[in-house]
Order: C-alpha cells, then structure tokens, then sequence
C-alpha cells in the first residue's frame, strides 16, 4: 500500500535551516510529481512547494520563494524540502503528496522560535 513518511523537522532558531525528508513506498515514485504542504493550528493546509517527475520545473508559495527548495532522487523514492532563512510564520506541520494519490503521511512538526 501506498506509504509516506516525512522526517527532518525539529526546532529552529528564526534565520535557521532545515532539511525535510518524505520517503515514499506503494507506488511508482518516479511516474508521480509530488509536493510538499504545511498546515499550522487553525490554519488550512496549504501548498508549499511542488516537482515534477523528472525534477523539473518546480513551483512555489509566494510565502517560501527565494527561501526553500524542493529536490527529489528518484533512485531512493524521496522527495526533500530544503529550508533556509526560516520565519515564526513557517511553524506547522509538513506533509508530502504525491499527485493524483489520496493519501498522507504523518507529517513532520516545525516550529521556528527563539
């Protein structure tokens, strides 16, 4: 059955870095674009950051460009969302999804504070 799991998140300092993971297992990886979302308490979930199959082009929320980077390695089914320059805001809990795929992993918490 179709699997994710996210990893990487933790606590960080505003201005810091992170590197999240999303391991995918069930599925064809490499025939799917994926996409990272976060949703913070009270909040909707929203997109973050999308790719296609083959790495290329990649799309991002007005609120993380310039700041994170969505990467995949086809070869060990993961898809990465490099995070840099975090903000207070950035606090939420990270998921993956794979298109056109209902499902959702657990998801990884990230809370940027001093």
């Amino acid at each position: 059955q179709v699997q994710l799991v996210e990893s990487g998140g933790g606590l960080v300092q505003p201005g810091g870095s992170l590197r999240l993971s999303c391991t995918a297992s069930g599925f064809t990886f490499s025939n799917y674009g994926m996409s990272w979302y976060r949703q913070a308490p009270g909040k909707e979930r929203e997109l973050v950051a999308r790719i296609t199959t083959g790495g290329s082009p990649t799309n991002y929320a007005d609120s993380v460009k310039g700041r994170f980077t969505i990467s995949r390695d086809n070869a060990e089914n993961t898809v990465y969302l490099q995070m840099n320059s975090l903000k207070p805001d950035d606090t939420a809990v990270y998921l993956c999804k794979a298109q056109y795929i209902n499902k959702w992993g657990q998801g990884t918490q990230v809370t940027v504070s001093s």
